[in-house]
């Protein structure tokens, strides 16, 4: 039987209906994909945001130590002293020897092995970020081939710890110094070396900032 124009009309614009609905269901669909997208890019651009803020996104292990605070036991604490920043090349006074804070020069010592002496206003500006400075008055090259050995196997002195020669401290003595506190022994202890680093490495400066 022949279908009328009126049926024909209204089959036609059903069929309309129907293709508008669907494309209306796919721009929602895109659209909410695309939100998706977008809510996922910024998260994934804050995480490595925060893991760069951090260090995380640094070589070598940069997850600090676990002390908070001074742990009884491992080193001696001393009071702090100041954090102000001076002129490069002005001099401090610090009360210890070496020190483990005070005003500093403005900018820091890149983590690494030196065997010249920095200045200590360079370094206070590293323990002042949570560094690890291993200051070292070694005779004998064998010794300071011990003591770069065993930093080198402490993950931790790769993104946080700066080893200086010094003339501070009497011969044979090697010296661990961060923000507050300070350990200082004969020779290359490598496992006093460790505890010190497991405990404080990135943990007591006011600024957590790997060199």
């Amino acid at each position: 039987m022949p279908v009328s124009r009126r049926r024909r009309g209204r089959t036609a614009r059903a069929a309309r209906t129907g293709d508008l609905t669907v494309t209306n269901r796919r721009k929602k669909t895109n659209k909410l994909y695309l939100i998706a997208s977008l809510v996922i890019a910024v998260l994934v651009i804050a995480s490595f945001a925060f893991a760069s803020f951090t260090g995380g996104g640094r070589g070598g292990d940069a997850s600090g130590g676990h002390a908070q605070q001074f742990v009884d036991g491992i080193g001696i604490q001393h009071a702090i002293e100041g954090r102000d920043h001076i002129a490069e090349g002005a001099s401090v006074s610090y009360n210890t020897v070496p020190p483990t804070s005070g005003n500093h020069w403005p900018t820091p010592a890149r983590c690494g092995f030196y065997e010249e002496q920095l200045p200590d206003e360079r370094v206070v500006h590293n323990m002042e970020h949570g560094n690890i400075v291993i200051s070292y008055n070694l005779p004998l090259e064998s010794e300071i081939s011990a003591l770069r050995r065993a930093l080198n196997d402490i993950g931790l002195n790769k993104v946080w710890g700066v080893a200086r020669a010094y003339g501070g401290i009497p011969t044979g003595q090697v010296s661990l110094s961060t923000w507050g506190v300070n350990d200082t022994f004969l020779g290359v202890d490598e496992a006093r070396i460790s505890r010190f680093f497991e405990a404080y490495a990135g943990s007591l400066g006011p600024e957590r900032v790997p060199c």
